[in-house]
């Protein structure tokens, strides 16, 4: 099922799906980012997931938006990591 959306752009050819398979892609209006999806499920995760990022960092000043930067690069590229902080703060409760 193709969801319609208007001001995206279509996917390149090497990013479309196997034949037989629809895509859609969504384009977000406030910073541009693009995402694409081959399920109405994985196109409305995408673009709530996009969205709650938007309300979070809206939250943020700029000292709290670096901080929260800093910490994702670092725990995003271990996930060993963020396993263990989580059972630290699990345990300090």
């Amino acid at each position: 099922m193709t969801i319609p959306l208007t001001g995206t752009t279509p996917p390149l050819q090497s990013d479309s799906p196997a034949p037989g398979r629809d895509q859609t892609a969504f384009r977000c209006g406030r910073c541009g980012a693009e995402r694409t999806a081959t399920t109405e499920d994985s196109y409305r995760k995408a673009a709530g997931a996009h969205r709650d990022a938007h309300a979070v960092w809206d939250r943020l000043n700029s000292i709290e938006r670096d901080g929260i930067a800093s910490i994702l690069r670092t725990i995003l590229s271990a996930p060993d990591l963020a396993v263990e902080l989580l059972a630290l703060t699990d345990g300090s409760r």
